[in-house]
């Protein structure tokens, strides 16, 4: 599925959401649950591409494995925190959208800790000892 065909089935969604609102909320907030997962099912494989190549890139700049994987995780999570987040806003739970995308955030943080740590481990490796 191209972007074209991803973006005339969020328009056509997102119309019947709107008729569909007024009639069954809760049959529309079905319809655009089910939209988001054929989405997500559509880019799943340029996902992989992606992920191939941010490794194959990490491997010619000799960078540790350890590394690699963490900021995959980290793009992750920041995408499903966002999904998940955008998801229950449009089902009128804004509370809980905002404790989703703080889980996402305390997560990416505890994540990004090892690389801070080797980051500012370097620095003070290339400070003159006093």
């Amino acid at each position: 599925m191209d972007i074209l065909q991803i973006v005339i089935l969020g328009i056509i969604a997102s119309i019947l959401y709107i008729i569909l609102k007024q009639i069954n909320a809760s049959f529309a907030f079905i319809l655009i649950l089910i939209t988001g997962i054929i989405i997500f099912m559509s880019i799943i494989n340029q996902i992989g591409v992606i992920f191939q190549l941010i490794h194959t890139l990490g491997q010619k700049a000799n960078v540790q494995g350890m590394y690699l994987e963490t900021i995959l995780k980290i793009i992750g999570i920041a995408y499903i925190a966002e999904l998940g987040a955008s998801l229950t806003k449009e089902a009128g739970l804004g509370a809980v959208a905002k404790n989703i995308e703080l889980a996402g955030k305390i997560f990416i943080l505890l994540l990004a800790v090892p690389i801070i740590t080797a980051v500012i481990e370097a620095i003070i490796s290339f400070l003159p000892a006093s």
